[in-house]
């Protein structure tokens, strides 16, 4: 009987011991992430996955398509296919339709060499227009060659857009579907960004390690100015009083007094010496009191307090987040994770991962639009 009580007694302790353990993380460290997509429903179980009345468009590079996730139920409710690399998305003044750059140039990542890749496909470049309230492709606008990334002006009449392998910046009038302008900008440009008063363009190099200031009124350049290594993405203040440039080998932020267009300082982002952290995406809160940043190869999202440039806290999201965007009310973040092939959920306040959605292939560029 003592026998039989001791084996009783053991058992209890082990299943107390297993049942009560949990990962430990140091102060500052984020939780490991999930180690396979959470489903939408898996999150809601928990209470912690509230969406709302908005849709997230991701484009999947490798795939050739869109997928269109619903915010509220955060499930993929159809996928529209575009044609080859669609990378940037960014909706029109009205949220009517959506711009998508589109490229057929071959992937050529660092290090690969190029003289090996497949002919460049010239037809396949362009701007491609998605409308929203049937969620079908309409056409495909000739925007140059290799474009990346763009920007579109608040009345909707013109995007001003990164031709990558040119090296120039290029504006295309929606109207006559032509472009009508084009500036030298350095090698490799890829972020480009509107002031959100409308007045100028900001366009960087990643080659050169500038941005290029465009006056949208004259339609000339102001001034061109070094900002670090590899600068990758751009994003506005809401009150345009700064600019932050994301700079993928220096593990660093730009922040630019965007008014009189020069480099203030950088800004480190994770622990000095982290080279896996490499800062490519941006996403401004609403009130613009925090900036969010993917980092590439660490895989994780950090949250920079805008009035002290100090970190506010990181979270693991998966592998090699780049696009990001934060939902209308400024409650969710959205992270397009390229090898996973899934978008990863995040509260925005408390940095938890609360769902990671299956989308495409190769997962690029994220856009939020609300519902109509």
């Amino acid at each position: 009987m003592m026998k039989s009580r001791s084996i009783l007694v053991l058992c209890l302790f082990v299943l107390a011991s297993v049942g009560c353990q949990k990962t430990s993380t140091s102060p500052g460290q984020s939780s490991p992430s999930p180690s396979g997509p959470v489903t939408a429903s898996t999150a809601r179980s928990t209470a912690k996955l509230t969406g709302g009345p908005w849709r997230v468009f991701v484009t999947n590079e490798s795939s050739g398509d869109v997928s269109v996730i619903d915010g509220e139920t955060h499930t993929v409710i159809t996928t529209v296919p575009l044609g080859k690399r669609p990378r940037g998305i960014h909706p029109n003044h009205d949220g009517t339709k959506l711009f998508v750059a589109l490229s057929g140039s071959p992937l050529a990542p660092p290090g690969v060499d190029e003289s090996k890749l497949p002919k460049a496909d010239k037809k396949a470049d362009g701007i491609g227009i998605v409308d929203v309230a049937n969620t079908s492709f309409e056409k495909l606008m000739a925007a140059g060659s290799d474009p990346e990334e763009f920007a579109v002006t608040s009345d909707g009449s013109k995007v001003y857009i990164a031709n990558e392998d040119a090296g120039v910046a290029s504006m295309l009038d929606l109207a006559s579907g032509r472009i009508t302008k084009s500036w030298p900008v350095g090698d490799e440009p890829e972020g480009v960004s509107i002031r959100p008063d409308g007045n100028v363009v900001y366009v960087t190099s990643e080659d050169n390690g500038t941005v290029t200031v465009i006056d949208t009124a004259r339609q000339t350049v102001l001034k061109t100015f070094k900002v670090g290594r590899r600068p990758r993405v751009i994003a506005f203040l809401p009150d345009g009083s700064r600019a932050y440039v994301s700079l993928e080998n220096d593990q660093a932020l730009a922040v630019i007094d965007a008014v009189n267009h020069t480099l203030l300082n950088t800004v480190t982002v994770g622990r000095l010496g982290d080279r896996d952290v490499k800062p490519m995406g941006i996403a401004v809160h609403p009130d613009g009191k925090k900036i969010f940043v993917s980092t590439g190869r660490a895989g994780k999202v950090f949250a920079i307090d805008t009035s002290s440039h100090t970190s506010t806290g990181e979270v693991v999201v998966g592998p090699r987040p780049w696009g990001i965007a934060i939902s209308p009310d400024g409650k969710l973040l959205y992270t397009a994770n390229g090898p996973s092939n899934d978008v990863s959920v995040i509260d925005a306040s408390t940095l938890e991962v609360l769902s990671r959605i299956n989308v495409g292939n190769r997962p690029w560029g994220i856009a939020i639009l609300k519902s109509k």
